[in-house]
């Protein structure tokens, strides 16, 4: 279910509007020099949003420059990504969002209804499929809504994600 709902908050700038909106991919990530980017930052690989797991220079010749092999991983998949690009090139990285929800429903097909503590509510985003046994613990844990959960929703590129979650203590 894909919507282009657009969230605006009255007292962000307009420059930040954009990051909301689920089609600007453009403003989602920002170019910076292959050279500053630290291994566990963030790096665009093949267009998509990864996190550097370590970053290896080699020097090439006497006048080359040199390039930065990263090895990196999709911050939503998990897929090891790899990617040389000379340390002096610029480079783009995914502007990364991280927010807490609870969960107030989850439907059938692993859709959630998730509310945060100003009490709005949240219903584009789905149980993860990665990892694998997430969504299981996720819905076992819940219990029918027994238990309060508490969820991370990560945003990238415009796609959103659960990524962590936790029962919140009463």
């Amino acid at each position: 279910s894909s919507n282009n709902t657009q969230t605006l908050y009255p007292t962000m700038s307009d420059n930040e509007y954009n990051i909301e909106s689920a089609d600007a991919g453009a403003s989602s990530t920002i170019p910076m020099e292959a050279g500053q980017i630290k291994k566990g930052g963030y790096i665009m690989i093949k267009g998509k949003p990864c996190k550097v797991l370590n970053i290896s220079v080699s020097k090439t010749g006497k006048h080359g420059h040199a390039k930065c092999n990263f090895n990196a991983v999709d911050i939503f998949t998990g897929k090891k990504l790899e990617d040389m690009v000379p340390s002096s090139h610029g480079t783009t990285v995914p502007v990364v969002v991280r927010t807490e929800w609870e969960i107030i429903d989850i439907g059938e097909d692993g859709e959630l209804t998730l509310m945060d503590e100003g009490g709005d509510q949240k219903t584009d985003v789905n149980l993860p499929s990665y990892p694998d046994t997430m969504a299981d613990e996720i819905r076992d844990n819940w219990a029918e809504g027994d238990n309060q959960i508490g969820v991370t929703v990560q945003a990238a590129v415009g796609i959103e994600q659960v990524i962590a979650w936790k029962k919140i203590s009463e």
